[in-house]
């Protein structure tokens, strides 16, 4: 063989080898979310079903921390101001639970609902989100 074909093949070789060494780093967690807050629910989502336009319907969701720092949760916004979350503004010590409630006002929202409450704290990840579904049936019209 000569010597430019064994350079190639060294070269080759060698950047295979980095590339790979490389690729295997991208599956370890990262080092700061081992010790981490992790924010858990049974139930994600809530169907308050049908309901006429004009009620108010709340749900709690409930959820474990279950992480190994306390669960601080910093913010809960939901996608439209007819839907209003309140949320612990304590610290959620590893292994206990918590309670979000969410309460959705139906008036002027007639048809299918799908709303999203995004919580902000230090899980991992730092956003979750929870939803509430269902259908509002239109007010009748009122005759003269």
């Amino acid at each position: 063989m000569n010597n430019k074909y064994m350079r190639k093949v060294i070269l080759a070789l060698m950047v295979t080898s980095f590339l790979a060494v490389s690729c295997n780093n991208e599956n370890k967690p990262a080092e700061n979310t081992v010790n981490a807050a992790e924010i858990y629910f049974e139930k994600s989502s809530y169907d308050f079903g049908k309901i006429h336009e004009g009620d108010k319907v709340a749900h709690d969701f409930e959820f474990t921390n279950k992480g190994t720092e306390p669960l601080i949760i910093s913010d809960a916004s939901a996608s439209c101001g007819c839907t209003v979350p309140e949320y612990p503004k304590e610290p959620i010590a590893p292994g206990k639970d918590g309670i979000i409630k969410v309460v959705f006002n139906s008036e002027g929202k007639p048809g299918m609902q799908h709303k999203v409450v995004t919580l902000t704290s230090n899980s991992n990840p730092a956003t979750t989100e929870i939803y509430i579904t269902g259908e509002v049936k239109a007010k009748e019209e009122k005759s003269n």
